[in-house]
């Protein structure tokens, strides 16, 4: 019974280090390019607004806060994909099964928060 169990805990082991791997190899791939996109945005403001080689403050400040907003919500997307892993090898454990629902909550409140700060960001930097 043991070694049944054993291999079990071994099969989920290994699933889960699969998907971890397959969320990693994507998480790498998106954020090669926030690197070029984010040049890219520098070179677009600095040919809008005529300067060769500096950007306004506002396109400076919607720059930071575009590549902020993609991070927050690539982690919490990546936090998500946790919870859910944690949800499906929780094996009925009432305890884990909790934890595994926080961290999904805890994740959407965050790209909630994340998207209202964006909002209010964007607000700010448009009246001004």
């Amino acid at each position: 019974m043991r070694v049944m169990k054993n291999l079990k805990n071994t099969h989920k082991m290994t699933q889960l280090t699969g998907v971890i791997t397959s969320a990693l190899a994507v998480t790498l791939s998106y954020t090669s390019g926030v690197h070029a996109s984010a040049a890219d945005e520098l070179k677009k403001a600095a040919e809008e607004t005529g300067q060769g080689g500096g950007v306004t403050v506002q396109s400076g400040i919607e720059i930071v806060s575009n590549i902020l907003l993609f991070l927050v919500g690539l982690a919490a997307v990546i936090m998500i994909i946790v919870g859910g892993i944690r949800y499906t090898t929780s094996n009925g454990d009432a305890s884990q099964t909790k934890a595994a629902k926080d961290t999904i909550l805890y994740a959407v409140v965050g790209i909630v928060v994340a998207l209202m700060a964006f909002a209010i960001v964007r607000f700010v930097v448009d009246r001004f």
